[in-house]
């Protein structure tokens, strides 16, 4: 699907880039043949020229409000148009000389358009149509009549086909190597597109493994808080024990929470899972539960944004890309990290810096996109699906080096589709 309109986006340019060459070649054609009544003093067929120009300018005004519409446009459709120009171009020469005419040259412009932008077939197709019009043109035209200047008919012969040799080449410099870079940049788009839906299968297949494991999980550790709660009753007459454990049942609790969440959030619509809430609200929750699983990290918070602050759609996709991202800040930092948030009425940026080591370049260039990491194999899958799932919204997540040591962890994220109002 992205891969189709990918195309279709480059061939509506490429439509949009011909109308605006056919206006040229219109400008180019009509001050040519004032230039020879006028100045040459020729005596050409006024009233057959005319109607062809005034039929290619009429067509060229349709496809200008074509290329407006929203109606896909493909290959079919750009071949035909560069046949279109042909004959009009054909039927021009027609009048003017046939084959002597030194503009004969112009032939090979919808040519070498055809061959930079269409399939081989269609390339091919349109050479045979341009031979045969060039060809037809020597048996069949209206010859021109002889100058009434001292000029000679060789020397305007040779101007023309300066003339003609200087537009092509400015139009080739122009319109093909346009279209060439689109195509190039349709191919690059291409390759991101294929990049992310490989990424996604394997953001789903995690996924689905995920789903699974929350379902097997929610036992054990409901057992598992059961028997710490009777060691409590059993064992109070050791504080410090009765302590530990405690803190043990919280942090099955959190499990427990986190699970919960997990199962109830697969599948729900988008609007069905989080709840509207104010940015800096949803970022001190966000804080506070990711506090109760890492007790032990020191934490360094700075907010910066107008208040009241906008309202979003608090969602649990990007409550847990946040805890994912503290989580890999707080494992590669001993020192504590810090979080800095700061928000617009359009969009919110969140960093989390950290003094670890930093990250090697190898895993720069990767991170987000692949499960890469300092960890070892299969470890970097919570910043490729945190990068997922902010994409998913818009937003995106960078990974840089800090000069005075550490890495920084920047999200990105617009607000718009997030947005909610009071209620």
């Amino acid at each position: 699907m992205q891969d189709s309109q990918h195309v279709t986006a480059a061939s509506r340019r490429n439509l949009h880039r011909l109308c605006l060459l056919r206006w040229v070649a219109l400008a180019a054609m009509a001050g040519t043949i004032g230039v020879a009544t006028v100045w040459l003093e020729q005596s050409l067929a006024l009233v057959p020229l005319g109607a062809v120009l005034a039929t290619a300018t009429a067509l060229n005004l349709w496809t200008w409000r074509r290329v407006r519409q929203r109606r896909p446009v493909g290959d079919r459709e750009l071949f035909v148009h560069l046949l279109v120009d042909t004959g009009t171009l054909t039927g021009v020469l027609y009048l003017t000389g046939g084959w002597a005419n030194p503009f004969v040259s112009l032939f090979l412009l919808p040519l070498v358009i055809a061959a930079t932008i269409l399939p081989a077939r269609a390339a091919w197709t349109m050479a045979g149509a341009t031979f045969v019009c060039y060809s037809l043109l020597g048996f069949f035209f209206v010859p021109l009549p002889h100058l009434h200047h001292g000029s000679t008919d060789f020397d305007l012969h040779v101007f023309g086909m300066w003339v003609s040799f200087t537009l092509s080449a400015g139009i080739i410099a122009y319109f093909v190597v346009r279209m060439a870079a689109t195509l190039r940049d349709r191919d690059r788009q291409l390759a991101a597109e294929r990049e992310r839906a490989l990424r996604d299968q394997h953001v789903l297949a995690i996924g689905t493994l995920a789903a699974g494991a929350a379902h097997q999980l929610g036992t054990p550790l409901s057992t598992l808080a059961i028997s710490l709660r009777e060691l409590q009753l059993d064992r109070q007459d050791d504080p410090t024990l009765c302590t530990d454990l405690e803190r043990m049942r919280q942090q099955v609790g959190v499990c427990k929470n986190i699970i919960s969440d997990l199962v109830a959030a697969a599948g729900q619509s988008r609007g069905e899972s989080g709840k509207s809430e104010a940015v800096d609200a949803f970022l001190a929750q966000t804080l506070d539960d990711w506090r109760a699983l890492r007790p032990g990290v020191e934490i360094a918070i700075a907010f910066d944004g107008p208040q009241p602050a906008p309202r979003i759609l608090a969602e649990q996709s990007l409550r847990h890309t946040l805890v994912t991202l503290l989580n890999n800040a707080a494992d590669a930092s001993k020192e504590g990290i810090e979080l800095v948030g700061s928000w617009s009425a359009e969009s919110l940026a969140v960093e989390i810096r950290d003094t670890g080591s930093g990250v090697p370049g190898r895993v720069l260039a990767r991170a987000g996109r692949a499960p890469t990491s300092t960890k070892g194999p299969g470890h970097g899958i919570g910043l490729m699906i945190a990068n997922a799932a902010l994409e998913r919204l818009g937003g995106r997540v960078t990974l840089t080096n800090r000069l005075e040591g550490g890495a920084c962890t920047r999200l990105e994220l617009p607000l718009g589709a997030l947005i909610t109002h009071p209620a």
